[in-house]
C-alpha cells in the first residue's frame, strides 16, 4: 500500500518534481542529525519543501512495527517530518500505523497453555505460584520464543561478574528482536506477569537484564537520555509512539487520552531495547521508571521532570 513509507518513497523518486523536493528534505534532515544550526533562509526552504509535498503519499505514510525494513522506513518518515522535532521533545505524531490497522499476529498460545495445564504439568512442578516462571516455561515451548529469548539473555549477560562491560548496543538490539519478532501473546505474559511475592517480582524485573540494558554505574541525567534517544531513528519513533498512545489526562476517568490501554502497553514495550529503556524499579512493586535523574538540571528541571514523569507517574501507563 502507498501508506507504507518505503513504497511511497519509491513512487516519489519516480516523479521528477517530488524527487527534487524529497532530496531537499534529505539535506535538511542530514543537517539536523549533524547538529548544524540552520540559518533563517535554510529553515524556510526546508519548511517549504515539506509543504510542497502537498498530497504526496509520502506526507501521510506510516511504518509497521514488525516490518523488515523498519529502520529505512522510519528514516523516510523523519526526513519528511523533520520539523516535528523542532525546539521541543514533544513529538506530535507517531510514525507507526495504528495497531488496529495492523495484521493481528496469530499464535498457538492456547494450544501451549493447554499443554502446560495438561499432561506436561509434572515437568513444570513448582511454578504454580510464580506466574512469571510459568510464562517463561510457556515461552520455552515455542522454538522461536525460546531461541530469541536465549539469544538476548546470552548477549546481555556477557561480562557479568567480571571487569568486562556488557555490550549495551548489542543487548538492546537483542531485546528489540525479542519484543518485535515473538508474538505478543508470549512477550506480554513474560513482561506483565502478575506477582504476589518478591521472588516472582525479581524475575519479572530481570526480564530485560537490567545490569546491561537498563542500569549505568551512575544515573545519567534524563535530558542526556532524551538526547541519545532523539539521535536514533528507532528510539525517537518509539518515544513518539509512547507519547501519542500513553498521553495522560487528569480529567479522564481512566487517566488516558486515547482510552486505549492495550496500545499504551504495546508502546511501552516498544521503548525496551532503546536508549530510553524503562524497567520495574524494584522486586516488590509494579512501578516503572527510566534509569536517570533530574538532579543538576538547572533551568531545564521542569522539562526533565516531565520526561521522567511520563514513566514514573503516568496514570495511563
Amino acid at each position: 500500500s502507498s501508506s507504507d513509507c518505503v513504497v511511497a518513497e519509491q513512487l516519489c523518486l519516480s516523479d521528477s518534481t517530488c524527487n527534487a523536493t524529497y532530496r531537499t528534505l534529505e539535506n535538511c534532515a542530514l543537517s539536523k542529525t549533524r547538529l548544524l544550526s540552520l540559518d533563517h533562509n535554510t529553515r524556510v526552504r526546508c519548511l517549504n519543501a515539506e509543504l510542497d509535498l502537498g498530497n504526496s503519499s509520502l506526507l501521510h505514510c506510516k511504518c509497521h512495527r514488525r516490518m523488515k525494513r523498519q529502520e529505512h522506513c522510519l528514516r523516510i518518515f523523519w526526513t519528511v517530518h523533520s520539523s516535528l522535532t523542532d525546539g521541543y521533545f514533544n513529538l506530535e505524531t507517531s510514525p507507526y500505523e495504528n495497531p488496529a490497522n495492523e495484521e493481528h499476529w496469530k499464535t498457538d498460545y492456547n494450544k501451549l497453555a493447554a499443554l502446560v495445564s495438561g499432561k506436561n504439568c509434572s515437568q513444570l512442578a513448582g511454578d504454580t505460584t510464580n506466574p512469571c516462571l510459568r510464562a517463561t516455561h510457556v515461552c520455552n515451548l515455542s522454538k522461536k520464543c525460546f531461541r530469541l529469548r536465549t539469544d538476548y539473555a546470552s548477549i546481555c549477560t556477557k561480562g557479568a561478574g567480571s571487569e568486562d562491560v556488557c555490550d549495551r548496543r548489542k543487548c538492546h538490539r537483542g531485546l528489540r528482536n525479542f519484543f518485535e519478532k515473538v508474538p505478543e501473546d508470549f512477550t506480554k505474559r513474560i513482561l506483565f506477569c502478575p506477582c504476589q511475592d518478591e521472588f516472582c517480582g525479581e524475575r519479572r524485573r530481570k526480564t530485560i537484564v537490567p545490569d546491561c540494558s537498563f542500569q549505568y554505574n551512575i544515573k545519567p541525567n534524563c535530558l542526556w537520555l532524551l538526547d541519545s534517544c532523539l539521535e536514533d531513528h528507532i528510539c525517537k519513533s518509539r518515544l513518539a509512539d509512547f507519547q501519542q498512545n500513553c498521553q495522560p489526562v487528569d480529567m479522564s476517568p481512566d487517566g488516558c487520552s486515547l482510552h486505549n490501554h492495550a496500545a499504551c502497553l504495546q508502546a511501552y514495550m516498544g521503548m525496551i531495547g532503546t536508549p530510553m529503556t524503562p524497567n520495574y524499579v524494584s522486586n516488590s512493586s509494579m512501578e516503572v521508571s527510566l534509569w536517570c535523574t533530574c538532579e543538576n538540571s538547572g533551568n531545564q528541571k521542569e522539562k526533565c521532570d516531565q520526561i521522567l514523569g511520563m514513566f514514573e507517574s503516568n496514570k495511563c501507563l
